[in-house]
C-alpha cells in the first residue's frame, strides 16, 4: 500500500477524541511512508487530518467536485488538488488513487463513501482493503447493524469481514496491510 484515502466528517464531531483519532491517524500515515487522499476540504475531520498530514512532512492528495469548491472550503495547501465534476466521480478518482480505504467517524457522505467502496468490493471490482476506525465506540451500531444484517441473510458473512475494524490506527494499518480479499463474490451466488 502507498496511497490510504480516507473518508470523515467536514465537522469536527461532539468530542475531542475524534479530533484525537484523526492527529494518530495522520501520524501512522506519515510514519509508513503513505499518501493520503481524501475529499479535498480545509475544514472539520477532513481539514484536520490533512493539517497534520502536511505538518508532519506528508503528502495529500485532494479530490474536490466544482460543485463543493465553496462549501466545503478546499484546502489550499495540498500536495495536489484535482478538481473533479461529480460527486460520483470523486469517489471513482479517490477509487483509483488508493490502495485501501479508512473510515474514520463523519456523517452521511463518509457512510455513503465507504459503503460504495464496499459494494465494490462486494461485487470484485477491486480486492482493495476497507478499514473502520471505531473511535470512542462511534461505529458501534453500524457494526451492530452489519451482523443483524448477516444474520438476517441480506449480507454474507465473508462481506462483512470485508471491512476491517480497529480503535487505533496502527493495528487498522496492520491489519489491512496483511489483507486478503474473500474468493465469494455477490454475483457467484445468492446470500445464504
Amino acid at each position: 500500500m502507498k496511497r490510504i484515502c480516507v473518508f470523515t466528517g467536514s465537522s469536527s464531531g461532539a468530542r475531542a477524541d475524534y479530533g484525537a483519532a484523526a492527529d494518530r491517524l495522520a501520524d501512522e500515515l506519515v510514519a509508513r511512508g503513505l499518501t493520503m487522499v481524501y475529499g479535498g476540504a480545509s475544514i472539520g475531520l477532513m481539514g484536520r487530518l490533512a493539517d497534520r498530514v502536511l505538518s508532519r512532512g506528508g503528502e495529500v492528495v485532494g479530490v474536490i467536485p466544482e460543485t463543493l469548491r465553496a462549501i466545503e472550503i478546499e484546502h489550499p495547501d495540498l500536495t495536489e488538488l484535482r478538481i473533479v465534476g461529480s460527486m460520483h466521480e470523486r469517489k471513482a478518482t479517490m477509487s483509483d488513487l488508493a490502495d485501501g480505504f479508512i473510515m474514520l467517524p463523519g456523517g452521511l457522505g463518509t457512510l455513503d463513501e465507504t459503503f460504495e467502496m464496499l459494494s465494490w468490493a462486494q461485487l470484485g471490482l477491486h480486492r482493495k482493503p476497507v478499514g473502520l476506525l471505531n473511535v470512542c465506540g462511534y461505529y458501534d451500531r453500524l457494526i451492530a447493524f452489519l451482523e443483524h444484517a448477516v444474520d438476517e441473510c441480506f449480507v454474507k458473512g465473508d462481506h462483512r469481514d470485508m471491512l476491517i475494524l480497529a480503535t487505533e490506527p496502527a493495528s487498522l494499518l496492520e491489519q489491512m496491510a496483511a489483507y486478503r480479499p474473500p474468493d465469494t463474490a455477490k454475483i457467484d451466488r445468492a446470500v445464504r
